[in-house]
């Protein structure tokens, strides 16, 4: 196991509030903010990529894990950031790609797909075999889930160059993406103990099933929803409870922690109270790529006014998700065209992420990054888009960005959504 991720799960379960973000994006953007606050703060960080990103036939960013580990590394390397601080992560890898067509197909490329991750040098990979494939219910049951989870944590064992060094995560109450699962009350159930443990108690018979007993030791982290989650026009928080009772079904399990998914958008002490109930990994993506179509419209806004002659951003964008919906179409709902519009631009599920990497898009963002180029943007327009601890932050930046006040805007509004991850451990008391 990550000697990073077993030192904080060790210290978190001795009792201290310490935990580790777990940055889920691929936008160049974002995780070089994100690396440069990892590397002033001092703290370590790991850098995620789900499935449906990054996998052996590209995924929607066209990437191969390999091709993600080096873009990280040179991510990192410019902007000299230290590599030991990092962790390379897999999340929702399993089935789920692949999971409208026959179960053995869909594990037959999931297999593929852990052993590329693994052997491109990601060491901690999230087992998600929760949901169904064709045919079968949507959310699996646990012993389902388990025995494909045994399958899957064997072919990362083949391909590790060191198996010693995995961190696995388990865990079958994984959020859903792209909405949260509601109560009648209008809230998120929280995990049950019960369920918690039968979990645990599933996984470990699988490995042992699959004569990987000594494997077990690497699984690090159990998913599990402490109620907190959003839904493309809600956030649900942290319920106003201590959760002693969930974090006691860790006392059998030493060396393992809970990990905490869809926690975006939550109140700032969220956090350490989740550390304290021994989530000492926690999840966030959809928010930081929100902070940067935040940004980045700000400064069109900003274009705008000034009237620099581009066409202006939402537009680029609103055509772009018209003329291909399947990202969004599903997650969006209703027959009112103006809600519509607004989701598409504003919901906190974010689905206009997956938009950034086209070329319409891409080449509309150098377009407003080369008109702001050189300008000197006054006070009291910032003062219209970007809070005045974003403004501030963004004047430490420039230095990275060899003085590109547009792009250290960016980059701050992107650190000021992460920056409550990475609050000082304390003792949970």
């Amino acid at each position: 196991m990550s000697d990073l991720l077993r030192n904080i799960i060790a210290n978190n379960r001795a009792g201290a509030a310490v935990a580790v973000p777990s940055v889920c994006s691929a936008h160049p953007d974002v995780l070089m903010a994100s690396l440069l606050l990892a590397e002033e703060l001092d703290r370590p960080v790991v850098i995620e990529a789900t499935s449906n990103q990054v996998n052996q036939f590209g995924g929607y960013t066209g990437m191969t894990p390999a091709e993600f580990a080096a873009f990280v590394w040179r991510l990192a390397d410019t902007a000299g950031v230290d590599r030991g601080r990092i962790v390379l992560g897999g999340d929702h890898l399993g089935p789920q790609v692949w999971r409208k067509g026959p179960a053995a197909t869909a594990m037959s490329n999931a297999a593929t797909l852990v052993a590329d991750y693994v052997r491109a040098g990601f060491t901690k990979i999230h087992l998600d075999c929760s949901e169904g494939c064709a045919g079968e219910a949507a959310q699996v049951d646990d012993k389902t889930a388990a025995q494909r989870s045994a399958l899957l944590a064997r072919a990362c064992q083949d391909a590790a160059p060191d198996p010693a060094a995995l961190s696995l995560v388990i865990g079958t109450e994984v959020p859903p993406p792209g909405g949260a699962r509601e109560t009648e009350g209008g809230t998120i159930a929280p995990t049950s103990p019960a369920a918690a443990s039968a979990t645990l108690a599933a996984h470990q018979h699988a490995f042992a099933q699959a004569g990987l007993s000594d494997l077990w030791h690497q699984v690090c982290g159990l998913v599990v929803q402490p109620g907190v989650e959003f839904s493309p026009d809600t956030v649900f928080h942290l319920p106003p409870c201590d959760g002693h009772d969930l974090r006691a079904v860790l006392a059998d399990w030493p060396g393992l922690c809970f990990e905490a998914h869809s926690t975006d958008y939550q109140h700032p002490d969220a956090y350490p109270r989740l550390a304290a109930m021994g989530f000492a990994l926690q999840k966030v993506g959809p928010a930081l790529t929100f902070a940067w179509r935040q940004a980045v419209y700000g400064l069109d806004m900003i274009a705008q006014v000034i009237g620099l002659g581009l066409e202006p951003l939402p537009e680029v964008m609103e055509r772009a998700m018209l003329a291909r919906p399947g990202y969004w179409q599903g997650h969006y709902h209703g027959t009112d065209s103006h809600h519509l519009r607004l989701l598409r631009h504003f919901s906190y599920a974010d689905r206009i992420r997956y938009y950034w990497p086209e070329a319409e898009a891409q080449a509309a963002v150098r377009q407003l990054f080369a008109a702001l180029r050189g300008q000197t943007l006054p006070a009291a327009a910032l003062a219209q888009c970007f809070a005045p601890e974003v403004v501030e932050r963004a004047h430490s930046l420039t230095r990275h960005f060899a003085g590109d006040q547009a792009q250290a805007l960016v980059a701050a509004q992107v650190q000021t959504a992460l920056l409550p991850y990475f609050f000082a451990p304390h003792h949970a008391g």
